[in-house]
């Protein structure tokens, strides 16, 4: 089985949907002087913007949000998780370079802040200096790590933040690599765990995605999964997840490529999308995450299914 190394579209998800949770999880003094009272803004055109023109490599679940602090004032905050298994030498530089292009395209006051999912203990970034003829510059940033939680997993097993489970499944994603059976017993104990925390409809939908995205299996042991959660949702008769659609797409998936036309893996796309599409809690980015379908090819059945009914 080949390990996910695309972390970030899960994170960057997670980050969307629950972004006050994410901050009073890692970063719980700054969300203090935060005013939750009014809501937070998703700045994702500014962030194209500064992406786009700062070419420097590789850039994973980065989020620019737009809050307002307790004195009435705005600030921005800027979010980078760095995923990747190796450790990235390069990051420092990255931060660094997207402060500065914030400040000089926008003028507003932004904190940088990270977390490293990385898998290498010895490895921690927290700043980006450099000097040269007497001038120097030190940039330092709020860094946590992940990894850093190990050994704090009583307390992750008993928080009502959503963030507390994100933590648990990258760190049993990182522990099991060697070990798919205890993978499935992690991830089948996490999966069923969303039910007993009151979270929102939304949220189990989100945090299921993420558990069932990172925690990647092989082929039998994620339909033994699936069929596992299926009966959990029967009996807590509280069925948030889309477990038959998700297997029936992955059948017409494979029913595809041995016909060797791409017919089948079509008509279950459309399939899939039409029952997901009567969900209304579910974005049209999310069902065409889920069904490898286009965001326009979503929209567009939706609004045939609308001008039907």
């Amino acid at each position: 089985m080949t390990e996910r190394n695309d972390y970030d579209s899960p994170w960057k998800d997670i980050l969307s949907s629950c972004f006050r949770e994410f901050m009073e999880f890692y970063f719980p003094a700054i969300a203090a002087e935060i005013d939750w009272s009014k809501p937070y803004t998703l700045m994702d055109k500014e962030l194209h913007q500064i992406t786009r023109e700062a070419e420097i490599g590789k850039r994973l679940a980065d989020k620019l949000v737009k809050v307002w602090k307790k004195d009435g004032k705005e600030a921005w905050v800027l979010v980078h998780v760095e995923v990747q298994a190796e450790p990235d030498e390069d990051f420092g530089n990255r931060v660094f370079v997207y402060q500065y292009r914030i400040h000089d395209l926008y003028k507003r006051p932004v904190v940088s802040l990270a977390v490293l999912a990385d898998e290498s203990p010895g490895w921690f970034v927290d700043r980006y200096e450099q000097s040269l003829w007497g001038c120097r510059t030190i940039f330092e940033f709020p860094t946590v790590k992940l990894l850093h939680f190990k050994d704090r997993w009583a307390s992750l097993e008993k928080s009502k933040n959503p963030f507390a489970v994100v933590t648990m499944a990258h760190l049993r994603t990182l522990e099991t690599k060697k070990d798919v059976q205890q993978r499935l017993r992690y991830k089948l104990a996490l999966s069923r765990s969303l039910y007993h925390f009151g979270w929102t409809r939304q949220q189990i939908i989100d945090l299921y995605r993420f558990i069932d995205w990172i925690m990647r299996l092989p082929k039998d042991l994620e339909k033994a999964y699936y069929r596992e959660l299926a009966k959990y949702e029967e009996e807590v008769k509280m069925k948030y997840v889309t477990t038959a659609e998700r297997i029936g797409l992955e059948r017409g998936r494979e029913e595809g490529r041995e016909e060797g036309r791409e017919e089948g893996k079509r008509k279950t796309q459309l399939q899939t999308a039409r029952k997901l599409l009567s969900i209304e809690t579910l974005t049209i980015e999310q069902i065409a995450d889920a069904t490898d379908m286009s965001i326009e090819e979503v929209r567009q059945l939706k609004q045939e299914l609308q001008k039907g009914s």
